[in-house]
């Protein structure tokens, strides 16, 4: 593995993630991810108090005594915690270049991400948002999938929440899972709608309006929420269209 010059990281980092972040919270991170104790490197060209504290915290990790792949993990881990949704990817690029691998961290998180065993347009929309740590437009991705595809089986006009209430109703609705016959049949179905209902209004209308940085998702949150919604591309699978 070629040579890492941290004080080059460290330094860029620390500039380019000064205004994004505060003092408490870099310490937080490094506290709880770095897991090194944090020492002091003075540098003359450094005036920000965030980019000295993010400048010790990796030269703090570049002197512990660390295998050297544990190490790298940790900083890809501490830069990518304290970089906003919306520039993540160029932290990665950054990395990169500089000789951090970030497919160090692509296994554990594509493990994490295939043993929940999704259907296959959520891997195909979230996979790698997901394994780049962004898991706000991981989530967005699929829920605006499952709508599209929702909208074009049911051959409707509306779209998001009145979709899914209209397209899944028993009475009215065009897309059935069950004969709607029994109370257990209306149950289920309305289940289905209320769902599907739910995960446009709590999901996908918000990662659609807000910001990422001001509606933050983690990764636990993310994987749910993808269940959710593989979940429901099954039952969209299992669905038979009724022309009313």
């Amino acid at each position: 593995m070629s040579e890492i010059n941290f004080r080059h990281i460290a330094t860029q980092v620390g500039d380019s993630l000064k205004y994004s972040t505060s003092v408490n919270e870099i310490d937080r991170i490094g506290q709880s991810i770095l897991k090194v104790s944090k020492e002091q490197f003075h540098n003359d060209s450094i005036t920000s108090v965030r980019a000295q504290s993010i400048y010790d915290w990796i030269l703090s990790l570049a002197k512990a005594k660390l295998e050297s792949s544990e190490r790298i993990k940790r900083l890809i881990n501490f830069c990518l915690e304290l970089t906003p949704e919306e520039d993540k990817s160029k932290t990665i690029e950054f990395l990169e270049k500089n000789n951090c691998p970030y497919n160090l961290l692509h296994k554990d998180s594509l493990d994490e991400f295939l043993k929940r065993n999704f259907h296959s347009e959520v891997i195909k929309h979230s996979q790698k948002l997901f394994i780049q740590g962004n898991y706000f437009h991981a989530v967005f991705e699929s829920a605006k999938a499952f709508n599209k595809d929702v909208k074009e089986k049911s051959q409707s006009d509306k779209d998001g929440q009145p979709l899914m209430l209209n397209v899944w109703g028993c009475d009215n609705g065009v897309l059935k899972i069950t004969q709607c016959t029994s109370q257990t049949d209306k149950d289920y179905q309305d289940g289905i709608k209320f769902l599907s209902g739910g995960l446009m209004s709590a999901i996908r209308n918000p990662t659609a309006h807000e910001p990422a940085i001001t509606w933050p998702i983690n990764k636990q949150d993310c994987l749910d929420i993808l269940s959710l919604i593989s979940f429901l591309y099954r039952q969209l699978d299992k669905s038979v269209y009724f022309k009313l």
